[in-house]
């Protein structure tokens, strides 16, 4: 802390687009919508989409997604995705997510749920993992109201048995977060049941670093950037190793006991977030009990699938999603 009237100093500059002053002062840039509306807005004519609120104190917005085609047929799943940005930058109006939404409510069949969350460093953890939470009890809340049928003027049913949480990045690390919160059956939440979990490049981090994170930085990702998010986003004081950064760190609660709902863990293999995700469903598996599917896709980097939605790859990722879902309905 400088002296009396002293000009604070930049503690945290991420890009330039975020800078955490040393008096704790957070300055955005405007710059990073200019950068975001760069990318176009996907025209899906086969996919209504509205926002809503789900938690009038903070103020946070959710956008809901649903393909036409569903109109008089069986009722749809639920697929609620979180979106990445390091637990710091992102929001469900950023047309790579929107894009992506739009495409996983077309090729699942789905209601697509798409929250906002508040970010970090105004909020730090477990600010996003608390309004996460927030959301599947508003969700709880439009299946025992009924209102969900009220969405749309068409009256098409949602099944509130197949809910299935899709993470991005930090949404990975949400997803997560979430399965435990809630274990096998989530029981609390009941008529909804989350029947399975998706980790895409989930944010996970520790003090000790992976091959993965020594080797090459990727076009849109460095090492430093992703420290400067756990340093931005983490309890002041708090390292890598934190139970929120670190699944397996030194202090983390053992998951061991828990039982978990099936999950499937999506993974570029040219991430430096790789071996994490490699570590983390290997050692899920290892404690038995629990099911957990591991796809890695070969010279892929970060963001693959909502980066370029209409790729090759990205749709192999839906069909796998898709398959996924299916066995386990």
């Amino acid at each position: 802390m400088g002296s009396l009237g002293e000009e604070p100093q930049v503690a945290e500059d991420c890009m330039g687009l975020l800078q955490l002053l040393s008096n704790g002062t957070v300055l955005r840039s405007e710059s990073i919508d200019l950068i975001t509306q760069q990318i176009p807005f996907k025209n899906n004519q086969t996919v209504l989409f509205k926002d809503s609120i789900y938690h009038k104190p903070n103020n946070l917005h959710l956008r809901l997604y649903k393909p036409i085609s569903a109109s008089n047929r069986t009722a749809l799943p639920v697929v609620v995705f979180f979106h990445g940005g390091g637990f710091c930058f992102g929001s469900r109006s950023w047309p790579h997510f929107h894009n992506f939404c739009l495409t996983l409510a077309s090729s699942l069949n789905a209601l697509v749920v798409s929250p906002d969350y508040r970010l970090a460093p105004e909020h730090r953890l477990p600010a996003a993992f608390e309004d996460a939470e927030a959301v599947l009890t508003w969700l709880w809340d439009q299946a025992v109201s009924d209102g969900v049928n009220h969405w749309f003027e068409d009256g098409t049913d949602v099944d509130f048995d197949r809910v299935f949480v899709v993470g991005d990045s930090s949404g990975g690390n949400i997803a997560h977060q979430l399965a435990v919160r809630f274990g096998s059956g989530s029981i609390e939440l009941t008529p909804v049941r989350v029947r399975g979990y998706v980790l895409m490049g989930p944010f996970f981090g520790g003090e000790e670093r992976t091959n993965s994170e020594n080797g090459p930085s990727e076009a849109l990702l460095s090492l430093d950037l992703l420290d400067k998010f756990w340093r931005l986003s983490l309890p002041n004081g708090a390292t890598r190793d934190h139970h929120m950064a670190n699944p397996f760190g030194p202090t983390s609660p053992t998951l061991e006991s828990i039982s978990l709902e099936p999950m499937l863990v999506i993974v570029g293999g040219s991430e430096l977030l790789r071996d994490r995700a490699k570590e983390y469903a290997y050692k899920l598996k290892k404690m038995g009990g629990k099911r957990v599917d591991y796809i890695e896709f070969e010279n892929k980097e970060h963001g693959f699938y909502s980066n370029c939605p209409s790729s090759e790859a990205a749709e192999q990722v839906l069909r796998i999603i898709g398959d996924f879902m299916n066995n386990l309905s």
